[in-house]
């Protein structure tokens, strides 16, 4: 028994050449198929549950696992992508909407625990053309930088102004006889569950001051 033991005939570019083509094809294999399958789908299952949910003034029938959260729900299976995935534990606030009039974070709310409640999120909120009079003050006080983390930030001043107009205190209220009106300091108390890793804070709180002044 002999071994031949001649060196291939093969350049290195040759093998590098080849070597990306086969993982080109694998990854364009694996693209079509999450094309072909996307998350949205609706398709019924076992494990999966059907809901309605009241979205910016819509109801809108979904399939989803029992498990789905609110965020997922709104981004994955109705496409409003405006509401952000930060941190999805609750604690940076790009997922903040507003349900029944109360700021929530939708990463740590189930989709199937809120049937029946009113979810308003960033593309309800207002139009290019016919701004909300908080998207309008960020544009005007440049409270933005990235604005990943923008949407959550203009809902969670919305409600953080009906809060301060219905009386109601933050957890470590600075003066709360100055309700239904506050001060930056209160303001900043409760605002501080949504970062801003851009460090936009300052024109944020001047953005939701100049609404609060317009407001009266």
């Amino acid at each position: 028994m002999t071994h031949d033991h001649r060196p291939l005939d093969v350049t290195r570019r040759e093998f590098n050449k080849g070597a990306g083509l086969g993982i080109a094809a694998s990854a364009s294999i694996g693209w079509m198929t999450f094309v072909q399958t996307p998350a949205s789908a609706e398709t019924p299952s076992e494990s999966t549950t059907k809901i309605e949910l009241n979205v910016n003034g819509e109801a809108r029938e979904l399939m989803v696992d029992p498990r789905t959260s609110l965020l997922d729900a709104l981004r994955e299976h109705i496409g409003l992508t405006g509401t952000k995935k930060g941190c999805d534990h609750g604690q940076c606030g790009a997922c903040t909407v507003i349900v029944d009039g109360r700021r929530m974070n939708s990463c740590l709310s189930l989709a199937v625990m809120l049937t029946g409640s009113e979810i308003l999120t960033i593309e309800g909120l207002g139009r290019p053309e016919d701004l909300h009079p908080m998207q309008a003050a960020f544009v005007e006080r440049d409270g933005f930088q990235c604005g990943y983390c923008t949407p959550g930030q203009i809902l969670s001043a919305v409600a953080t102004l009906e809060e301060i107009a219905a009386g109601i205190p933050s957890s470590v209220a600075t003066d709360v006889t100055a309700l239904p009106a506050a001060s930056a300091e209160e303001i900043r108390e409760r605002m501080s569950g949504n970062l801003c890793r851009c460090a936009a804070y300052p024109n944020i709180i001047a953005a939701i001051l100049d609404v609060q002044e317009k407001r009266g």
